[in-house]
């Protein structure tokens, strides 16, 4: 293997990894339960991610004067499930696991279906093909997304003592992973990242990143943490099935340090939305527990 294999293979793990750890602390059970209790939740849920922000995404793009890797990027983040490394800030940011768990499968699942059809109505919009590598989509989905979660809440059932002394040294080694995988990734692409700075690329970037969180947290109900998870999934989307839908396009110039520079956007500006979200949860329970008899 290469370098660039073995580096991409990092990645992988370590994203399949972050989803295991969070789901060691879900059941299945609770899972089903959170989105059959609560449908509109779930349609919502769905409506905030695949609907209001592709048609945004959309109207940027065709409004603006933007460079073509940005609005590759806007677009197919858009169309793109939660991302792996997502659900630990959704929980730190007061979320439940059940319902984090339960977004993040619906998503991925969803996706398998809506991207295709997705990406051929925005062709028609465009006026040119868009195709998409359905095959690498699937394979993203399950592999990073749907596989951990299942083998994460099958170990928390098992053996859940085991869950428990796993969880936070398995989760941060992953990130750690990450972080350094993702380095080399950062330097060669870092001409381009410089290139895209400039003619409201990055204006964009935020401006799309508050507008996820805007609508998320609208859209997400009546419950504060709920209303927390939906919002940061909503502001941020899974890089590689991004690069999936733009795979004809990823040879070009920019457009792959445009999804990247797209998903660090959105991870900055919306670190201070999750610890506001994060004091005022902690301040509920606090609350709670001086009224608890």
């Amino acid at each position: 293997m290469t370098v660039a294999q073995w580096i991409g293979l990092a990645i992988q793990l370590s994203m399949a990894t972050v989803i295991f750890c969070v789901a060691l602390n879900a059941q299945f059970g609770n899972v089903a339960a959170t989105l059959l209790r609560t449908p509109g939740l779930a349609l919502r849920s769905l409506l905030a991610m695949l609907v209001v922000m592709p048609v945004f995404a959309v109207v940027l793009a065709v409004t603006l004067d933007l460079k073509a890797p940005v609005e590759l990027a806007l677009v197919a983040s858009a169309l793109s499930p939660v991302p792996p490394i997502l659900p630990g800030r959704q929980i730190k940011a007061g979320g439940q696991s059940t319902y984090v768990i339960g977004l993040l499968m619906i998503s991925a699942v969803v996706a398998i279906f809506y991207v295709p059809l997705a990406a051929a109505l925005l062709g028609q919009v465009f006026h040119r093909p868009v195709e998409v590598d359905i095959g690498k989509v699937v394979s993203i989905v399950v592999t990073s997304m749907l596989l951990p979660v299942i083998a994460g809440m099958l170990v928390g059932k098992v053996a859940p003592a085991l869950a428990a002394r796993l969880d936070k040294p398995l989760s941060a080694l992953a990130m750690a992973v990450l972080v350094i995988a993702c380095v080399p990734i950062l330097i060669k692409e870092w001409p381009a990242f410089t290139a895209l700075v400039g003619h409201f690329s990055l204006v964009v970037m935020i401006v799309f990143t508050l507008v996820g969180l805007a609508v998320g947290h609208l859209l997400g109900g009546p419950d504060p943490d709920q209303r927390s998870v939906l919002a940061l999934a909503t502001a941020a989307r899974h890089p590689a099935v991004a690069l999936a839908i733009v795979h004809n396009a990823v040879d070009q110039p920019g457009v792959m340090a445009a999804v990247l520079l797209l998903l660090l956007v959105g991870s900055a500006v919306s670190t201070p939305y999750m610890k506001w979200r994060l004091r005022l949860h902690e301040a509920a329970v606090a609350q709670r527990s001086a009224h608890a008899p």
